[in-house]
């Protein structure tokens, strides 16, 4: 099935302990279904000393969550997302207004 949320996309988490966030998807994990989005669903990480990171300690990074759990977001506002074959192109359009989405 295709994905309906890309990366890049602006979204707005519809459920779960981080409702009414809104954030950028940094990454789309197609074969588990989640997505990364910035700022959202952080989690803590103990971090060893290594080449890249010489100190170690705690990092704060995002942890995925399910995609059913995000909503497309234009203006504020979760829309959902169809499909559409417009000039012989399958696109992704928004469904409340009909528009191509980018």
């Amino acid at each position: 099935m295709a994905m309906k949320i890309k990366k890049g996309d602006n979204v707005i988490v519809i459920a779960g302990s981080e409702k009414d966030k809104e954030g950028k998807v940094l990454a789309v994990n197609t074969k588990d279904n989640t997505v990364i989005v910035e700022g959202v669903n952080m989690v803590t990480k103990h971090a060893k000393p290594s080449q890249a990171n010489p100190q170690g300690g705690i990092i704060e990074k995002e942890a995925p969550i399910h995609i059913s759990n995000v909503m497309y977001c234009v203006n504020g506002k979760g829309v959902r997302v169809g499909f559409d074959v417009r000039d012989g192109k399958k696109v992704r359009i928004n469904k409340s207004t009909g528009e191509v989405i980018a």
